[in-house]
């Protein structure tokens, strides 16, 4: 009975997934889950916000990204992806970009300013590894972040 009652206990859990155990001395040895998400709020979803980014957005671009991003009228940061198959040939080469890119998205939305942003991906960003990209993305956030604050920027 313990085994079958502890087999659905993991499934569950499993289905609520992603989520980080954390536990140490701030939570007094208590185990707490947090769920690390992607919500919709913070996607691009809609072919005219991809649009209004192409044909209005500036621009951050080094080896592996450029990425286009253009102010919104909302409160928080949405992020779109256009990376093409000519680009990275694979599917599961494509979808790594995606996840590196959204986990660096997640953890950096609450200090990025109210802008759209679409991630097109280069070609030294097929064969670069992890580090390289994460490192890439956070030079991207810091300078998408500086050029939204100045006023100057927002005009050219």
């Amino acid at each position: 009975m313990f085994r079958r009652a502890l087999a659905k206990e993991l499934q569950a859990a499993a289905r609520r997934m992603p989520v980080v155990i954390l536990t140490g001395p701030r939570q007094s040895g208590k185990t707490t889950l947090v769920r690390q998400t992607f919500p919709r709020q913070l996607r691009l979803l809609h072919a005219a916000d991809f649009d209004n980014v192409f044909q209005n957005g500036q621009r951050s671009a080094d080896r592996f990204f450029t990425i286009l991003f253009h102010q919104n009228n909302l409160n928080r940061p949405r992020l779109g992806f256009a990376i093409s198959k000519q680009k990275v040939r694979l599917a599961v080469g494509r979808n790594r970009l995606r996840r590196l890119v959204r986990e660096s998205f997640r953890q950096r939305a609450a200090g990025l300013p109210p802008v759209d942003l679409v991630v097109l991906a280069r070609d030294a960003a097929r064969s670069a590894v992890n580090h390289e990209i994460v490192a890439s993305l956070a030079s991207h956030w810091a300078r998408i972040t500086d050029n939204s604050k100045s006023p100057e920027s927002s005009s050219t």
